[in-house]
């Protein structure tokens, strides 16, 4: 997909109510984890932060996108629901199987330039949009923003960008910041972790410091579990940050919060909800 064909779609694919899309490549990276590519049948356009919505045998969910919109492929970090209806059909998906691909994307968690520093806050699978927007940041060769990922996980090998990150960290330092964090650092599967440890919302007030952030130029972005995001918004709303959200599950799977959080009203958009 070029970017020429992030403009708006042809008349005659906004008509189509459904479409598919081909798996070019899988890659496993834990037994709930894993990265899809598919190859739409038709042209497809999106924004940075937007999400697909995908699905087999009639069952449809939304998959934030990780690819920008210049890669040729949808890239989407799905993380497998047991008991869900469409993911543990998707982890029997094999290179050149279809899936279900609705023709338009969606959603409105997008990058807001008119803030100079973008704080984005992640939980496993909510790294996608973030992915999206620095990919599709750097390949334009823009100035003057700068990104800061906190990224949460319980464990390390959940954090299935940080390779890809702490590099583009490495090379464009003016631009980019990360931050991945492991909240069971004691357990064997993560023998050999030296970095950051604790809930990613825990972290969050440490680094706004660290990185000398103030509300007056900064743009929270929050995304992935619905506890998270609820005990961050506690945190920061009161400090007048400006906070964006982009839930990935309700209900929300067990959690506990740092602190008690107060009741938390169901969003607008759910992605990933069910499985």
């Amino acid at each position: 997909m070029s970017e020429e064909r992030s403009a708006t779609a042809p008349e005659s694919v906004r008509r189509l109510a459904i479409t598919t899309a081909r798996v070019v490549r899988r890659k496993d990276h834990t037994p709930d984890l894993m990265t899809l590519w598919l190859e739409p049948t038709v042209p497809f356009s999106f924004k940075p932060g937007q999400y697909c919505t995908i699905g087999l045998g009639g069952v449809e969910r939304p998959y934030s996108i990780v690819s920008a919109p210049h890669e040729p492929f949808l890239e989407l970090f799905i993380e497998l629901v047991p008991t869900g209806q469409l993911t543990p059909r998707l982890w029997r998906l094999k290179e050149g199987d279809e899936v279900s691909l609705r023709p338009r994307a969606k959603g409105l968690f997008t990058m807001d330039m008119a803030f100079r520093h973008h704080l984005m806050v992640a939980t496993v699978t909510g790294i996608a949009p973030f992915m999206s927007m620095v990919r599709h940041y750097l390949h334009r060769g823009l100035e003057g923003h700068h990104f800061y990922i906190l990224h949460g996980a319980s464990y390390q090998d959940e954090l299935v960008y940080d390779g890809e990150l702490t590099a583009l960290a490495q090379k464009y330092p003016h631009v980019l910041c990360y931050v991945p964090t492991i909240s069971r650092p004691q357990e064997e599967r993560n023998r050999g972790w030296r970095g950051q440890t604790g809930r990613v919302n825990t972290i969050v007030e440490e680094y706004i410091e660290r990185f000398e952030l103030s509300p007056h130029d900064t743009l929270v972005y929050l995304c992935g579990h619905s506890g998270m995001i609820a005990d961050v918004k506690e945190r920061l709303q009161p400090k007048g940050w400006r906070i964006k959200e982009e839930h990935y599950y309700w209900p929300p799977k067990p959690w506990k919060p740092a602190r008690p959080s107060a009741p938390h009203p169901p969003p607008a958009e759910i992605l990933g909800g069910g499985g």
